[in-house]
């Protein structure tokens, strides 16, 4: 009898891990900003770290919802887009269109 092979995904006996809800709420989207330019967009809960927001220049204090942003025609590809990504506010971002440039 051919012996069939276990999946490498969970070792056999271990417990289920339960989905995370916040991992799924963090559905990446893209949208086309004022300028023309198109940014890869993800909703963030809330992180450990606090971040400046480069729409108000004012800090995103740890465990705050906000969102991260990157370009997707970066001059150096997407590897370099994603490491340029940027956190906002979330009014800051909707608003990006109506401030002057940063």
């Amino acid at each position: 009898m051919p012996r069939s092979r276990r999946s490498g995904k969970r070792p056999y006996g271990a417990e289920h891990v339960p989905l995370d809800p916040e991992r799924i709420t963090a559905v990446t989207r893209t949208e086309t900003g004022p300028d023309g330019l198109r940014s890869t967009v993800r909703q963030v809960r809330g992180s450990a770290k606090s971040y400046i927001c480069p729409g108000c220049q004012q800090p995103i204090a740890p465990g705050t919802a906000h969102l991260v942003a990157w370009s997707e025609d970066h001059l150096l590809g997407a590897d370099a887009a994603l490491a340029d990504r940027r956190h906002w506010h979330s009014a800051c971002w909707r608003s990006r269109g109506r401030r002057g440039p940063q």
